[in-house]
């Protein structure tokens, strides 16, 4: 008897293995439609909405390189010079009149709904695990939703239930809803460590196209908002490691950059 349970036993922990082996694949194939692998630069523009009006807009320049790198330069006047550093689960904030780096938190706002989360950090297979959580009719949006075309037929998806695989991270959960044929992102609920779902997050990638060109994210509490967040461009762009030390970034301009 002892011997079948062991069987048993063994049997499980590769079938629990198995599944945590198939998300994360699930999650490689997810983030490649967000941005390709290795180091890239993303021209950004944020937008925010009120009542579908547009009510403020900000551009940001993100490197980003493997290791969970990511350096955010703000574009728009109003911000010039001032810098966003992601460092795994670390974020500072660089403002050109001090000498001393901030730290701040990856839900820290940077324009609406978007956070420093949103935009340092464009993947999930290194932050997040969970399982699949089963297969169903792809999610719509209200008929009414703003910047998210609907589908011209029904689709199915994979849902997966994911949790933060470490602390830092934007979110402490996420609903994340694959096409199930293309492993494209459609959806995703994005919650909060207390369990409030704090908003979703919708993924567009026009026809013909290879990535998302686009995230609209809508507040969960305030619905007469919603903010989008436009990836311009996506190319391969080495940058220099010391751009990703926050003491010696404080003292660089990055002119050119």
């Amino acid at each position: 008897m002892s011997r079948i349970w062991l069987v048993v036993i063994l049997i499980g922990m590769n079938a629990l293995a198995q599944g945590a082996e198939d998300v994360t694949a699930l999650l490689r194939q997810a983030d490649a439609f967000r941005r390709p692998a290795g180091a890239v630069k993303v021209e950004t523009d944020v937008e925010q909405y009120r009542k579908g009006k547009l009510d403020k807009e900000r551009r940001y320049t993100v490197y980003v390189k493997p290791g969970r790198r990511s350096l955010i330069l703000m574009k728009s006047p109003s911000e010039t010079g001032q810098k966003v550093l992601m460092l795994g689960d670390q974020f500072w904030l660089m403002m050109p009149d001090s000498q001393r780096p901030l730290r701040i938190t990856a839900n820290q706002k940077l324009l609406g709904e978007a956070s420093t989360g949103d935009i340092a950090d464009m993947t999930w297979s290194e932050d997040y695990q969970g399982t699949v959580a089963g297969e169903q009719e792809c999610p719509t949006p209200a008929a009414d939703a703003p910047d998210v075309p609907k589908a011209d037929k029904p689709r199915q998806c994979l849902h997966l239930d994911l949790t933060a695989a470490r602390p830092g991270v934007t979110y402490a959960r996420l609903d994340l809803y694959l096409e199930k044929n293309t492993r494209q992102p459609i959806k995703a609920d994005l919650f909060v460590a207390s369990g409030k779902r704090a908003k979703e997050a919708w993924y567009v990638k026009p026809p013909g196209e290879r990535q998302i060109t686009r995230m609209v994210l809508f507040d969960s509490i305030q619905s007469t908002r919603h903010t989008v967040v436009y990836y311009r461009s996506v190319t391969p762009k080495e940058s220099p490691d010391e751009f990703f030390n926050p003491a010696a970034l404080v003292n660089n301009a990055l002119t050119g950059w």
